[in-house]
């Protein structure tokens, strides 16, 4: 009996001392604290539209005092995640520069797990229907403009992974309605994997990408996260992407180079096709980046790769925006 005793005894210590190590791990790779919340001026606000039948959330931000004929700009979530939690992701950095430059932000929220991009593979489905977010996010600029009075001309959307992933689909099917998009940690599905239907050129683009990312390869390849959870398919490598769009857009020739070095020997590359069109596209590659958004307000869970604290992503964003006219 003491025997059978001291084995379960050892089965539990041995048992408490895996959760224990289990915790840990789990907290050294996923756990990061929140970002301090910065002092703004204006107020978040919660809303709601029906489109296509389903009742679509999102959280708007608008500076104190915004005048009419502002910017709009939609920032995207990931994959599994929800707009209080981008404005996380993100360090508030947009609604600082939204104080800082004077335009509106929205944080729609996906409906399934993705988004629906150009990807084929991906939970994007309700009920055995794919979830119409291009529909969605053309209704909710149509309905903020119409609340804030910005500026028809100057809806921009940018997103993170799965939000980034989004934001090329808009390029592609709503050139229309966004002036600019600007996609981080996200690549141009490959021809197998691709599904949109590209309605026109018109719609400058810019990618920015982490060559250490864990889940969406620099390089191309399948996406997935430790080569065994969350694949999505085959994209296109970063260089790829960029040189897809610059063809799209009829941008010819080779990109003009500019190489900077930021804090901590983090590199930064951008390229940039641009033409006598008002149409330009910029691949910007962060050397060491992983999977997510550089910004200096918060850093990513170690689970996705090395979280550099510049440069700052949302500002680079902004002016490649702001200079989209």
């Amino acid at each position: 009996m003491r025997r059978v005793l001291r084995f379960l005894g050892f089965c539990l210590l041995g048992l408490v001392a895996f959760v224990v190590l289990a915790g840990g791990l789990l907290g050294y790779f996923v756990y990061s604290p929140d970002p301090e919340l910065p002092q703004l001026s204006g107020t978040l606000t919660k809303g709601s539209i029906e489109v296509g039948g389903l009742k679509r959330t999102y959280l708007t931000y608008v500076p104190r005092g915004l005048p009419k004929g502002a910017p709009l700009v939609l920032v995207m979530h990931g994959s599994g995640e929800n707009a209080a939690q981008i404005r996380v992701g993100t360090g508030y950095g947009f609604e600082r520069l939204a104080d800082e430059h004077g335009f509106a932000v929205a944080y729609p929220d996906s409906y399934s797990f993705d988004w629906n991009d150009c990807s084929k593979i991906g939970d994007f489905s309700v009920n055995g229907r794919e979830v119409d977010d291009v529909g969605f996010l053309d209704a909710l600029a149509d309905k903020l403009i119409t609340e804030t009075g910005a500026d028809r001309s100057r809806v921009f959307a940018t997103g993170v992974s799965a939000g980034g992933f989004m934001s090329l689909r808009l390029a592609l099917e709503d050139p229309s309605r966004f002036r600019a998009v600007a996609a981080v940690s996200a690549n141009v599905p490959m021809p197998e994997n691709f599904k949109c239907k590209p309605a026109g050129q018109g719609t400058s683009v810019m990618i920015m990408n982490g060559t250490k990312d864990p889940l969406v390869p620099f390089g191309g390849g399948e996406v997935n996260l430790l080569g065994l959870f969350y694949k999505n398919g085959n994209v296109r490598s970063s260089q790829g992407s960029g040189q897809y769009f610059a063809d799209f857009n009829h941008i010819a020739g080779t990109p003009a180079s500019n190489q900077t070095s930021v804090v901590d020997g983090v590199g930064v590359d951008q390229a940039l096709w641009r033409n006598a069109s008002k149409v330009e596209v910029e691949l910007v590659t962060i050397h060491g980046g992983g999977h997510g958004i550089p910004q200096p307000y918060w850093r990513r869970p170690r689970l996705l790769g090395p979280s550099p604290m510049a440069p700052n992503g949302p500002a680079m964003i902004w002016a490649f925006f702001e200079r989209q006219r």
